[in-house]
């Protein structure tokens, strides 16, 4: 990196931190803390919705996983414009009309204190892994192609984030992830258009997108209905929906975010234009990964994107070997380059020779054979490396082609995005713990000044746990699936209770709460055994059978065995009542 990349990098993060502390320093009370009061606009709330879910590991992840997999990923978002317009029309208003400062707070008024502390702490556990995952993904690509130091680099972003979250609260998180999303977007457009200048002169955007299709990236949709494939349309659809719903509707971090806004419709208007952006975001930045993709058939490649790894060849016995496949590697580059200059030539002249697209593909499987192989080596070499280096394909290429200052620009992407869900998540952990755990077991009153410095420590307290969980994290396949993957695990039984106590109003809170633990306890169960032991199941279900789980066993506990409970919460608003 050179002087003004760092410059870039450095005015643009203190001018977040610095913006938003100065912004919105002053609160005066819990609501004005975790709720703004009720003052955020529906393009901010649309805006802090969207950069809370686009994390750092979403641009350091999405790529690499195109550049691997193809588009297929983007079906993973096809369930979540219908959720928005679900959640639109149930949760929110029932949210507002119910004045509650979590989502949480809702379900004692449904049912019980029980239920209510259930769902908070299972969120709790959950969005407290995924805060610190969302330090620890920038972290450790940035320690790893910088040389920076990673306990630093978790400890450097979680302060940030800190300084102003403690400060400010959801007006601060808010106000800074307008800024976060405007730097976040242009370094990617930039970027876009960037490779598509440093491809082939005689290459148009329609020949790149040929390249890619003969190697397979880009299979958008998969109509298949093999529940071991992770993406097809129907896990979307499904699976999709379900998770988003989940997400979106109950998970405080965006629940946080849409109830700060000004009025129901405020709200409504900021999550439609979530539905309506976020697929074609997604679209997008999976479109780079691709995009880098083909710039990479025509400019030499790592035979491992992770350059940790060829640290640990270099100093063990296995180096002379892995060498040898890397000049194989460089031979069949050439000869690639070769190939798809001679493909984009026939292509401007209208013909697609489908013995030239042949080659491509056996050129590319015999890629993939070397790189199998240098797998191999590496784990030889050291059995603890991580040989998948999907996290690495983007930063590779953003260090080592992108020019002055807008690397600095991707860094600060990164930082910022790392830095906007990572705000979000400690501040919906502040809130629910505040007001769901804290408050609401107290024995004696307090004042405002009191639950609001309370607040302001559980950030300060659940920001240390989250750097503290970012310095002993461990790299898995993707990080952008780990994110996902917890959360499902989660999410689909927090979901059934919501759903529960908004559409089935015969069923109360004995029947409610004890199918929620049995369907948690199944769930973990499920993954462990169908998901991550044997891959006969993609993760992306366990939304759909958490959720239909927990609503069937409540149905069933409450027809059979507590038939005769009565609801006894006289100020719950229900659908019906406005």
């Amino acid at each position: 990196m050179q002087l003004f990349d760092w410059i870039v990098l450095i005015v643009t993060l203190l001018f977040i931190v610095g913006y938003g502390s100065w912004k919105t320093k002053g609160s005066k009370n819990v609501e004005d803390f975790i709720l703004g009061n009720n003052e955020t606009p529906w393009y901010t709330v649309g805006l802090s919705v969207m950069a809370t879910q686009a994390s750092a590991i979403t641009f350091l992840s999405t790529p690499g996983q195109a550049y691997h997999d193809g588009m297929g990923f983007v079906q993973f978002y096809f369930g979540l414009p219908i959720a928005m317009v679900v959640i639109c029309l149930t949760f929110i208003p029932l949210y507002h009309k119910n004045k509650v400062f979590t989502a949480y707070e809702y379900l004692e008024k449904r049912f019980d204190v029980q239920t209510r502390s259930l769902a908070a702490i299972l969120f709790l556990i959950q969005r407290g892994l995924g805060t610190g995952l969302t330090i620890y993904a920038p972290a450790i690509i940035l320690s790893a192609l910088l040389g920076w130091n990673l306990t630093g680099m978790n400890i450097i972003i979680g302060v940030l984030v800190i300084i102003y979250t403690f400060s400010g609260g959801t007006k601060a998180v808010n106000v800074t992830q307008k800024q976060q999303m405007f730097v976040i977007m242009s370094g990617m457009f930039i970027t876009f258009f960037l490779i598509l200048h440093y491809l082939p002169n005689d290459m148009t955007f329609t020949s790149a997108l040929h390249i890619a299709g003969a190697n397979d990236k880009m299979n958008i949709v998969d109509f298949s209905f093999d529940p071991e494939e992770k993406y097809t349309f129907w896990s979307g659809i499904t699976g999709g929906f379900f998770l988003a719903l989940a997400y979106f509707g109950t998970d405080q971090s965006q629940v946080g975010r849409y109830l700060s806004g000004k009025s129901v419709k405020e709200s409504q208007m900021g999550l439609i234009m979530n539905g309506l952006l976020k697929v074609p975001m997604q679209f997008f930045i999976l479109l780079t990964g691709v995009m880098v993709f083909v710039f990479f058939q025509f400019n030499p490649v790592p035979l491992n994107f992770n350059p940790n790894n060829k640290i640990v060849i270099e100093k063990s016995a296995y180096k002379e070997e892995y060498h040898a496949l890397e000049k194989k590697l460089d031979k069949l580059s050439e000869d690639k380059k070769v190939i798809n200059l001679l493909y984009i030539d026939q292509l401007n002249q209208d013909y697609d020779n489908p013995i030239l697209r042949k080659e491509l593909v056996n050129l590319s499987n015999k890629e993939k054979d070397l790189r199998d192989r240098a797998k191999e080596i590496i784990s030889r070499a050291d059995s603890n490396s991580e040989t998948n280096d999907k996290d690495y394909v983007f930063f590779h290429f953003i260090l080592h082609y992108l020019p002055k200052g807008l690397i600095g620009l991707l860094l600060a992407v990164i930082l910022s995005a790392a830095m906007s869900s990572t705000a979000s998540g400690l501040n919906a952990l502040a809130s629910t713990t505040a007001i769901d755990i804290y408050k609401r077991n107290l024995k004696t009153e307090k004042s405002e000044k009191h639950y609001l410095n309370a607040t302001k420590f559980f950030t300060l307290f659940w920001g240390i746990i989250a750097i503290l969980f970012a310095c002993v994290g461990t790299l898995f396949e993707n990080l952008i699936q780990l994110v996902n993957i917890i959360g499902s695990i989660f999410y689909g039984t927090v979901l059934g209770i919501f759903l529960v106590g908004f559409y089935l109003k015969r069923i109360q809170a004995k029947s409610m709460f004890i199918s929620a633990c049995i369907s948690q306890f199944v769930i973990i169960i499920i993954y462990y055994f169908m998901v991550y032991k044997q891959e006969k199941l993609g993760y992306l279900w366990l939304n759909f059978i958490g959720a239909i789980l927990t609503i069937g066993l409540a149905l069933i506990l409450q027809f059979l065995f507590f038939k005769g409970d009565k609801m006894n919460n006289d100020d719950l608003i229900l659908e019906e009542d406005y």
